[in-house]
Parts: C-alpha cells; sequence; structure tokens
C-alpha cells in the first residue's frame, strides 16, 4: 500500500512539470515575437557602377558614355556575368532587414508595408493572435503557479488546474493558427511582393523554430495539466470506492 504522502508529491511534481513547460513556452514564444528571423536568404542584387578610381568585388567598371543607363544594368542582369553580388536578408512579423554590403550594416523596413494588400488582413490576425497566445500562456502559467502554492486544498486545487488545462490548450490553437498565418503570409509576400525585396533563396530562420518549439511544449503542459486532473480525480473515486465498502462492511458485521 502506498504511503499518503505519496500522491500528494506526485501531484506536486506533475505541477512542477507542468509549469516549468509553460514557463518554458512563454519565453520562447515572447523571444520569438520580438526577433526578425522567422525566415532568412538571399537577394541578388544588380552591383552599383565603381565611382572614380575606387572599385573591388562590389561595384562594376562599365567604361562607357551610358554606363549609368537602365539598359546597361539590364544588360549585365540578361548575360548572366558576375554582375550581381548576393545580399543576406531575415525577415519577421514586424521587421525585414537586409545587409548593406559596403558597411556590413543593416538596413529594415517594416514587413507590414511589404506585405501585399490582399494579404495585410491575414497578418494582423496573425500578430493579434500572437499576442493572444503569449497572453494566455502568462495567464497559465500564472494558474499553474497558484495551484502549486494551494496543493494542501485538493478541491481548490483541481478547480485551478481544470481552469489552467483550459487555457493552455486554448493557447496551443491560437499559437499554431498565428504561426500557419504566418507562413502563408511571407510565401504570397515572396510571390507578389515588391521587385526591391522579393527573395532569391530562403528558408525558415531559428526564431521560426523557437515558435514551434514553444507549441510544442505549450502542448505538453496542457497534457500534463489534463493527466494530473484526471488521476486526482481517479484517486477520489478510488478513495471515495473503498470508504463505501468499508462502511458496507461495518453495517454488515457491527462490531458488539
Amino acid at each position: 500500500r502506498m504511503p499518503a504522502s505519496a500522491p500528494a508529491a506526485d501531484r506536486r511534481q506533475r505541477s512542477s512539470a507542468a509549469f516549468s513547460l509553460s514557463f518554458l513556452s512563454l519565453v520562447f514564444s515572447v523571444t520569438a515575437f520580438s526577433s526578425s528571423h522567422w525566415c532568412e536568404g538571399t537577394r541578388k542584387v544588380a552591383k552599383p557602377f565603381c565611382k572614380g578610381q575606387s572599385g573591388g568585388d562590389h561595384c562594376i567598371r562599365f567604361n562607357s558614355p551610358d554606363a549609368n543607363s537602365s539598359n546597361a544594368v539590364q544588360y549585365i542582369w540578361e548575360t548572366g556575368d558576375d554582375k550581381f553580388v548576393e545580399r543576406r536578408f531575415h525577415a519577421g512579423m514586424w521587421y525585414s532587414c537586409e545587409e548593406i554590403v559596403d558597411d556590413g550594416d543593416e538596413k529594415c523596413r517594416s514587413f507590414i508595408s511589404l506585405t501585399p494588400a490582399t494579404d495585410r488582413g491575414v497578418l494582423w490576425l496573425s500578430i493579434v493572435a500572437e499576442l493572444l497566445y503569449i497572453i494566455l500562456l502568462l495567464t497559465g502559467a500564472i494558474l499553474m503557479s497558484v495551484e502549486m502554492r494551494c496543493y494542501s486544498s485538493v478541491i481548490d486545487g483541481l478547480k485551478i488546474n481544470a481552469f489552467s488545462a483550459v487555457v493552455t490548450v486554448l493557447a496551443g490553437l491560437l499559437g499554431m493558427v498565428a504561426h500557419m498565418m504566418y507562413t502563408t503570409v511571407f510565401q504570397m509576400t515572396v510571390n507578389l511582393g515588391p521587385e526591391d525585396w522579393r527573395p532569391h533563396t530562403w528558408d525558415y530562420g531559428w526564431s521560426y523554430g523557437l515558435a514551434w518549439t514553444s507549441f510544442a511544449c505549450c502542448m505538453a503542459a496542457a497534457v500534463t495539466t489534463i493527466n494530473k486532473y484526471t488521476k486526482t480525480i481517479l484517486e477520489f473515486k478510488h478513495k471515495r470506492k473503498m470508504l463505501e465498502r468499508s462502511l458496507r462492511i461495518k453495517y454488515m458485521f457491527p462490531d458488539h
């Protein structure tokens, strides 16, 4: 037979695990949301013409009277010669930044302004869903921390446990929808965005992976919380059944 303190210790361990997962999910989601590395890649940009005697690998020596004409630049692109440079860029929900080859700095633009007008509403929905995701994660983590301090009252702990489980599941669903909406918006921006931004090659960055890691931690916290709630209910039912059985035996065989 298990000692009386064993179920309580098990509940505390499960509460601690759920809170840790929820807190990790919150930290990951805030970090990903505030960063601009959801997608990374390169852009092919025509090299500028060299000015004066200065030169190097990042400009074109084009000794011609019409060196500054747009036709010359078009000719450079069509010949396929080494007359362009690849610039790295990274984009998030708020900004898209592109490196400046000459001085190693970055030039950033609002990603919302780059998004096609038809998809701008979806991007705003994605941002709102991400904010709600973070708020619900914070609410769930607060509820779990309160429950850890109220484990002496099992009934109150169960009520808080049930509410935190619902909040965490809703947070996970919102996070999943937000990540998928941003992915769709970015792909549409790649195809229909401004000509001076469209990437040559791109892939998902560390922020995108961090966002989905946050979602995984959130769902793990929800499963742990629901599992703890279910196990506590089953323990109560078992204790009640044992108590009823003990009372029935006492009624059938009274102690004289």
